[in-house]
């Protein structure tokens, strides 16, 4: 409930913030000057509902998306002893971290990865992958289970909608300020919404979408290297260490596209910055001198 209210003030705050802005640098000034019809505190609200609160549905819907999208099937009834360690783990690591017992389920496929999800942590959704099961220890499974877990008691799921808002209600307001200017300065366009206007805002959305994912995938980065301690913690960091080279050593077959960064695996990417995980060098790097220091 803190975080949702936080959501809700950030949201608040982000178009208090806009508009003052956009006053004391005279953009609206300049705007009124070439006849524009742009109103900027009601163009501040859309793009906060319109960034907000497409964020707020995604954390929503969040549990259900994963599971269509990954084939995860919950564990009602645990079936085999793997099934019954698994379920038995995740509650273990529920009450030392201080969560409810999240839903825990497996979806098909051999690429070994795992996830978590859910719109607060006291209702979330942690899945692992079969081929996950298949070919790691049941220390390297714990230590998998327990980086997803402190994913979960750290309320990353909502830190990072929260955040995805904030930048989409600056890319959806830039561009549709850009499109004016664009429109009504430049174009010297006085009649409604030219073809300009729509054409650049297009263009503006998709760029300052494609900038505003490196602030967005930085912080992903840095809610890995949190979870890598929460998970060695948890099962110790050698545990945690072998689970990381085990990942490191085979090829990663993605998560879909809207889960890769809750995902302890993802193809990364060419360039660093658009990338959601950290290097598993870097992860393997930071938690073997994390264990020095605690030796």
């Amino acid at each position: 409930m803190k975080r949702i209210l936080l959501f809700i003030m950030t949201n608040i705050a982000i178009m208090v913030v806009l508009s003052i802005t956009l006053r004391l640098l005279g953009v609206d000034s300049i705007l009124a000057e070439n006849n524009s019809d742009l109103n900027i505190q009601a163009l501040v609200i859309l793009s906060g509902v319109i960034g907000f609160g497409g964020s707020f549905i995604s954390l929503l819907i969040s549990k259900w998306m994963a599971k269509r999208m990954t084939g995860a099937v919950v564990i009602t009834s645990p079936s085999s002893n793997m099934e019954k360690w698994l379920v038995s783990t995740v509650e273990k690591q529920a009450k030392i971290v201080g969560i409810n017992m999240p839903e825990v389920a497996i979806f098909p496929t051999q690429a070994m990865n795992a996830f978590a999800t859910g719109a607060s942590k006291n209702k979330a959704l942690m899945a692992v992958s079969q081929g996950l099961l298949d070919n790691m220890s049941q220390g390297e499974i714990e230590a998998v289970v327990g980086h997803e877990m402190s994913h979960i008691a750290n309320g990353d799921m909502v830190t990072l909608a929260l955040i995805q808002g904030v930048v989409n209600t600056f890319v959806v307001f830039l561009s549709r300020v850009i499109g004016h200017i664009v429109d009504r300065v430049i174009l010297k366009n006085n009649q409604g919404h030219g073809i300009g206007y729509f054409v650049t805002v297009m263009i503006a959305q998709v760029v300052l979408s494609f900038l505003a994912s490196t602030i967005v995938m930085y912080f992903s980065r840095k809610r890995e290297f949190i979870a890598d301690t929460g998970g060695a913690d948890l099962a110790g960091h050698q545990n945690m260490i072998s689970a990381l080279n085990r990942l490191g050593q085979v090829q990663a077959e993605p998560l879909p596209e809207q889960m890769a960064a809750f995902g302890i695996n993802d193809k990364g990417g060419v360039m660093a910055l658009f990338s959601s995980h950290p290097p598993i060098e870097a992860r393997i790097k930071a938690l073997k001198e994390r264990a020095k220091r605690g030796s």
